[in-house]
C-alpha cells in the first residue's frame, strides 16, 4: 500500500538538542573535552558593572572556532550558518527559542579582548594536546606564508615628501599612460600615522626603484593582451594604505602583488600539532623574525616540560646571527644556507687557526677587519692582500680583472657557524628532518588557508589578524585533539577486547581439560 506523508504544526510538541544530536557527533564530543571557564576571570577586567549584559565569553570564543572549524569567515554567515544547526547550537547551550548574537556583536568583542586573552586560550588548547601525548617538543618545523589582508591595492596613497608632489612623482616613479586616466580611489578615512605617510627611503633606494621597474611600466602599456594595463607598479617605500596601515605590499614568484600580512607557523613534527602562530608586518624577510618567534616559542615548551633541541625551517630563515643565536640557546639549527653563501673565493684554503685564506699560488690573504654592511645590515670580515703579492702572479688577468691591483674580498663574520649548520644539514639526520619539514609544516600551512578559515584575514590592523591567526590554530589543534583521542580509544578497546578473547580462550581450554575422561 502507498504511503502518504501529510505534515500538520504541532501546537506543543517535546524536543530536547541533547537527545537529537548524536553521541558520535563533532561538537558533541567537543563539548565534552573542552573548558573555557578560565575566560571568566581572564575577561572579567574588560566590562563595567552596571549596563546590560554582554554575550558570554565563552560562548563568543565557541562562536569564533565554529566559523573557522566550518570554514566561514564571515561574521554574518556563521550566524547564519550557526542557526540551521542542532549540534552547533547544542555546542553553545542555546535552545532553538534563544536568539543569536549579533554579527556586529561577534566584531566588537573580538576588538574589546587583547592578544593575550586569545593567546592563552591557544596555549590551554596546545596543553590538551601535550596532556595527551601529541607534542614531542624536540623538534619544531618553522614556517611562513602571506594571508591576504581586507584591504584594497586601489585604495593605496602615496608617500608624501618635503618637496612638492608632482615634483617627486616624476622624480621617483614612472607614470604610464594608464596612471594617468585611471584615478586613485580615495578612501574614507585615513587611519595612518603621520611618519607612516612621509618618505622614509633615501634617495638611492628610490633611485633603484625608478630603474628596476620603469621597463615594468611601460610593458604593462605596450604588451598586447594585458588584461592588467592599468596597473601601478607599488612600493612599501613609496606608498601607504590609509584604511589598514599594517598592511605591507608583498609578492610571491608567480604571483600577483598583495596587501598582505605574514603569518609564522610553528609545527610540532610528532603528531603536527601547532605551537605558535603570530602575525608579522610582510615587508621584512623571515630571517628577521626568527628570534622573536624563538623566544616566545621555547617558554612555553619549557613551561610544560618540554625541552626543544631542533629547529627546523627553510632557507629564508638562513643568516649568520640566527645561527648563532640558536647556538647561543642550545638550539641545533637545521635551516640550508643561502645559495651565494661560499665561505670564500672559488680555489682558496681557510686557514681556522690563523684566521687567513691561501689562495691557488700558494700567497696568504690576511684578515683585515670586521665592518657591516651597508646593504645587507650584516657583519663581515674584510681579507686583503697587498700589490707585490699580485704583481707578478700568472693567474692575475682571471682573479683580480681589469682594474684591482691587489686581491681583496670578503666573508660573513659567522663562518664557523654557517660550517657547522652546513654538516648538520648535509648529515643523514639533517636530510631525514627535512623530510619531516616538508611533510609536517606545509600541509599543516595548507589546512589553515583551504579548511579553517585562513585565506584571508576579514579584520583591520595586526593586532585583530593576530586573533584571527590564533583562532584559526585552535580549531586545528581541537580537530587534532579529537581524531587522537577517537584513534586511542579505538586501539584502547581492539587491545582490551584481544584481551578478553585470550582469557575466554584460556578459559575454555580449561574447562575442556577438566572435562576429559582421563582427568576424570
Amino acid at each position: 500500500m502507498q504511503g502518504k506523508k501529510t505534515y500538520q504544526e504541532k501546537l506543543f510538541t517535546r524536543f530536547l538538542l541533547s537527545e537529537r544530536v548524536p553521541e558520535q557527533n563533532f561538537y558533541r564530543q567537543l563539548k565534552s573535552v573542552l573548558d573555557l571557564n578560565s575566560l571568566y576571570r581572564a575577561t572579567e577586567p574588560f566590562y563595567g558593572s552596571t549596563g546590560q549584559k554582554s554575550i558570554d565569553p565563552i560562548v563568543f570564543f565557541k562562536l569564533c572556532l565554529v566559523g573557522y572549524l566550518e570554514n566561514i569567515i564571515s561574521d554574518r554567515k556563521f550566524i547564519q550558518h550557526c542557526s540551521m544547526r542542532l549540534d552547533i547550537l547544542f555546542f553553545i547551550d542555546y535552545d532553538l527559542e534563544d536568539e543569536l548574537p549579533w554579527h556586529s556583536t561577534i566584531s566588537r568583542t573580538r576588538q574589546l579582548f587583547p592578544e593575550d586573552v586569545f593567546e592563552d586560550v591557544f596555549t590551554n588548547v596546545l596543553q590538551m594536546c601535550i596532556e595527551k601525548g601529541m607534542v614531542s617538543g624536540h623538534t619544531q618545523a618553522i614556517d611562513s606564508a602571506p594571508i591576504k589582508t581586507n584591504a584594497s591595492m586601489d585604495s593605496l596613497e602615496l608617500k608624501v615628501p618635503e618637496e612638492d608632489l608632482a615634483a617627486h612623482l616624476l622624480k621617483i616613479r614612472h607614470i604610464s599612460a594608464m596612471d594617468k586616466e585611471t584615478p586613485i580611489r580615495k578612501s574614507k578615512e585615513n587611519k595612518a600615522s603621520k611618519e607612516l605617510q612621509t618618505i622614509s627611503a633615501s634617495k638611492q633606494e628610490l633611485g633603484a626603484i625608478k630603474s628596476r621597474n620603469k621597463k615594468w611600466a611601460k610593458d604593462q602599456d605596450q604588451r598586447q593582451g594585458a588584461g592588467n594595463k592599468g596597473s601601478k607598479y607599488t612600493s612599501n617605500k613609496t606608498h601607504y594604505i590609509p584604511t589598514d596601515p599594517d598592511a605591507r605590499i608583498s609578492v610571491k614568484p608567480g604571483k600577483a602583488r598583495k596587501l598582505n600580512y605574514l603569518s609564522q607557523l610553528c609545527v610540532d613534527t610528532g603528531h603536527h600539532v601547532i605551537t605558535d602562530i603570530h602575525a608579522y608586518h610582510a615587508d621584512k624577510k623571515d630571517n628577521q623574525y626568527l628570534q622573536d618567534i624563538v623566544g616566545r616559542l621555547k617558554p612555553r615548551l619549557n613551561q610544560a616540560g618540554l625541552i626543544w633541541r631542533n629547529c627546523v625551517a627553510d632557507t629564508g630563515y638562513s643568516s649568520g646571527e640566527n645561527y648563532e643565536f640558536l647556538e647561543q640557546i642550545n638550539l641545533e639549527s637545521f635551516i640550508p644556507p643561502h645559495g651565494t653563501y661560499k665561505g670564500g673565493p672559488d680555489g682558496f684554503e681557510y686557514n681556522e687557526d690563523q684566521d687567513h685564506y691561501v689562495c691557488p699560488q700558494g700567497e696568504i690573504i690576511p684578515f683585515k677587519k670586521v665592518f657591516s654592511d651597508t646593504r645587507t645590515k650584516t657583519l663581515k670580515k674584510e681579507y686583503r692582500g697587498s700589490t707585490y703579492q699580485c704583481r707578478d702572479c700568472p693567474i692575475k688577468a682571471s682573479c683580480l680583472g681589469r682594474t684591482a691591483k691587489e686581491k681583496k674580498f670578503s666573508v660573513t663574520y659567522f663562518r664557523e657557524e654557517y660550517e657547522r649548520n652546513i654538516e648538520r644539514v648535509n648529515s643523514p639526520r639533517g636530510r631525514y628532518i627535512k623530510g619531516k619539514r616538508q611533510s609536517t609544516v606545509e600541509p599543516v600551512f595548507g589546512t589553515l588557508t583551504q579548511f579553517m578559515g585562513l585565506r584571508k584575514i576579514n579584520t583591520i590592523g595586526i593586532a585583530q589578524a593576530n586573533k584571527v591567526m590564533h583562532l584559526s590554530a585552535m580549531a586545528y589543534n581541537l580537530k587534532k585533539y579529537l581524531k587522537f583521542t577517537q584513534k586511542l580509544t579505538k586501539s584502547g578497546a581492539k587491545a582490551l577486547a584481544l584481551l578478553f578473547n585470550k582469557i575466554r580462550a584460556h578459559q575454555n581450554l580449561i574447562n575442556l581439560n577438566l572435562s576429559h575422561p582421563e582427568f576424570i
